[in-house]
């Protein structure tokens, strides 16, 4: 494999260059905890159009959905093409819902609705699954770029982290969204650059490209079977509509986009603005792994290599010198951009839902300062499971931290659901829901999912009273657990006298006024 070239790495500093003037840039302007978390009003729609993008769009989708595509068809795409689809249909009364009735963290609604367990079962789960997935992320950017140029990983994990701590640290929430606007301007140039490529190389173009990859299903969403034990186009439909509403309604990495636009109005077109955009992203980088799939048949390509490092591969050796170090970059930049936008939401969540809670009317300096350590804090414990993940290897600490993620974080679509739609749930059904899921959860993982390093095993078998649908269906089941038992359980309770404007009727009511 080729090595950078020094044009390269002066690409590559140039864009971190970049990174961090614009963290540098805003930061006379961070002088309230507001500004700091929303600078509310500062943003045009196509730039916060642009931030959802790059919000929702990380490295992972630079090396996971050309490995996908390599190695498989398009099922895991349905996920993504379910966003659309359920969005434009919701949107409408999500953004000014959140925008009417919350501050600054998304989980101040489920407060109102239904009490502070909601809220904190809510916020907690975030906490653990931004935590998580930025360790994740952070130990596959070291990984892939070790691969390519040989620098220690660890040195790597270092300078992308101190990098990324730093800007949200000067910068705020301005300083995030215009590098999400860079950063969205990369994507596609990149991608574009890649598809190009690909296709120009194979022998015979996009012709001999959809022929040799339909011969050799790499093409298609099947298995198209109705049924729920594997991986099939029903149970990524479903799942993929569930996951629309949990990333766009009850996020805050996405919900924080709404309460920084100027308007409803202005939110909404950032959100389809965003919505419309990051669908042909994940297609075309889905399609890069399907044109690898073609390319290497035609070329050889060194025994062993796993499929998430071909597409690094086909970059180092394919590609000339300074697309080479833009590509790079922009991996980089993928990277910096998402985890900047979940370090700023898991500082405003820290501080909305905990410290404030605990040190009410305290001054807004005090407020700033402890959003900043927030922001320091999560950066180094993020850090610290990156390295973890170097240190003892992914699969097993991945299994673990996925394992209390997914126990303590299920139902959370059916609590916003129930609290959208019906007036009838309340407090203590809800609680009932959340409990009575949590239980369900951790059966169906622990009897489904083995655990460990050398030799992973089931932590609970039950033999035949294991879980044996796929896993993605576990999270709509615990959606649909928490609305059922929530809604039954909310019946043996009085009726809760609720704010209007908490309810999707009073929207209804209110845009036919």
């Amino acid at each position: 494999m080729n090595h950078l070239h020094f044009i390269d790495y002066c690409i590559i500093l140039l864009v971190l260059g970049i990174t961090l003037y614009l963290g540098f840039r805003f930061a006379k302007r961070q002088d309230t905890t507001e500004k700091y978390f929303l600078s509310k009003g500062n943003f045009p729609a196509w730039a916060l159009g642009l931030s959802l993008l790059s919000t929702l769009i990380s490295s992972v989708t630079f090396l996971g959905y050309p490995a996908q595509g390599y190695t498989s068809n398009w099922i895991l795409l349905v996920q993504g093409l379910m966003v659309p689809i359920v969005l434009l249909g919701t949107i409408w009364f999500i953004v000014p819902l959140f925008r009417k009735v919350i501050g600054l963290s998304t989980y101040e609604y489920f407060e109102k609705r239904f009490g502070g367990f909601a809220r904190y079962y809510s916020s907690s789960s975030f906490i653990i699954r931004q935590f998580a997935g930025m360790g994740t992320v952070l130990f596959l950017i070291a990984v892939a770029i070790h691969e390519m140029t040989t620098i220690s990983p660890y040195i790597i994990l270092a300078v992308v982290g101190f990098v990324l701590v730093l800007v949200n640290l000067k910068g705020g929430m301005q300083a995030v969204i215009w590098l999400d606007v860079f950063q969205g301007f990369m994507l596609f140039a990149s991608s574009i650059i890649c598809l190009g490529v690909l296709l120009f190389s194979i022998k015979g173009g996009v012709p001999e490209a959809i022929k040799v990859a339909t011969e050799n299903n790499r093409t298609g969403f099947g298995p198209y079977d109705f049924r729920f034990d594997q991986l099939t186009l029903i149970v990524m439909i479903i799942n993929g509509a569930f996951y629309a509403i949990q990333k766009y309604a009850t996020d805050q990495t996405v919900v924080q986009r709404y309460l920084t636009a100027k308007s409803d109005r202005a939110a909404e077109k950032a959100s389809l603005l965003g919505i419309s955009l990051t669908v042909p992203i994940w297609t075309i980088f889905m399609f890069i792994g399907t044109a690898l799939f073609v390319f290497y048949k035609q070329n050889n390509l060194p025994e062993g290599m796993k499929a998430e490092a071909v597409f690094p591969h086909f970059i180092m050796t394919e590609l000339p010198t300074g697309v080479i170090g833009f590509l790079v970059a922009a991996l980089i930049s993928a990277a910096i951009c998402s985890l900047s936008a979940d370090l700023n939401s898991l500082a405003a969540v820290g501080m909305q839902d905990y410290y404030k809670k605990l040190r009410p009317k305290k001054t807004d300096k005090e407020y700033l300062y402890m959003s900043k350590t927030f922001v320091v804090l999560s950066g180094l414990i993020s850090i610290a499971i990156g390295a973890l993940y170097l240190v003892l290897g992914n699969e097993g600490v991945l299994g673990v931290i996925f394992t209390i993620y997914a126990i303590f974080s299920g139902g959370i679509v059916g609590i916003f659901l129930l609290g959208l739609f019906s007036a009838r749930a309340n407090r203590q059904g809800v609680n009932i829901g959340i409990i009575t899921c949590i239980l369900f959860t951790a059966w169906a993982f622990l009897t489904s999912t083995p655990i460990g390093v050398k030799e992973p095993k089931l932590l609970l078998d039950l033999g035949n009273f294991n879980f044996t649908h796929h896993k993605l269906m576990l999270g709509v089941y615990s959606h649909l657990v928490v609305i059922v038992v929530g809604y039954i359980a909310s019946l043996f309770f009085p009726k809760p006298v609720l704010e209007p404007n908490l309810l999707y009727s009073s929207w209804k009511a209110n845009r036919h006024k």
